[in-house]
């Protein structure tokens, strides 16, 4: 998992480096990864590698991390089609087949952690587009990501590094 232990609590807690932060989670809270599935609105447990950063130029400064990190564009988008071949992966929109715009409106697509949840290779229908992201002011759950504020995601990304992982725990 790295040297850094990023862990996610279905509490509403994440815990990294002797920081404690609140978090949302999923709206069906957490689920095991082998019982998730497309739109539950669960959280999967395990532990899931970070793979990258993305992030709107036109709304915050790329921020110091050591993961990759993307600038998003306006036609960023993510397919969440089980019948699609780019299913759970980044597409550009318009897309033919259902997908979420990752450039939106709110402001918790400003700072996005991809998770290396049913990636490698994804499963059709196990779910898709688990990110670390910014949370609403009201920390309402999620779709099934983990989100938190703003801030506490940059101190989060300033100790990130390649290798990392989010560890989603009971």
């Amino acid at each position: 998992m790295g040297n850094a232990a990023f862990i996610a609590e279905a509490s509403g807690l994440l815990r990294w480096s002797g920081r404690e932060v609140r978090c949302a989670l999923g709206r069906s809270g957490v689920t095991p990864a082998d019982s998730k599935r497309e739109g539950d609105g669960a959280s999967p447990l395990g532990v899931w590698p970070m793979r990258q950063l993305l992030w709107r130029p036109d709304r915050i400064a790329a921020p110091a991390t050591r993961l990759p990190a993307v600038e998003l564009i306006r036609e960023a988008g993510w397919c969440d089609d089980p019948a699609d071949p780019f299913y759970n992966r980044p597409v550009l929109t318009p897309y033919p087949a259902s997908h979420e715009a990752l450039w939106r409106e709110d402001h918790v697509y400003d700072l996005i952690v991809e998770l290396g949840y049913n990636d490698d290779p994804a499963i059709p229908g196990k779910g898709s587009a688990i990110f670390l992201h910014v949370a609403r002011p009201d920390y309402s759950p999620t779709d099934g990501c983990v989100a938190c504020a703003q801030d506490d995601l940059l101190a989060l990304l300033a100790e990130a590094k390649p290798g990392d992982a989010l560890a989603i725990v009971r």
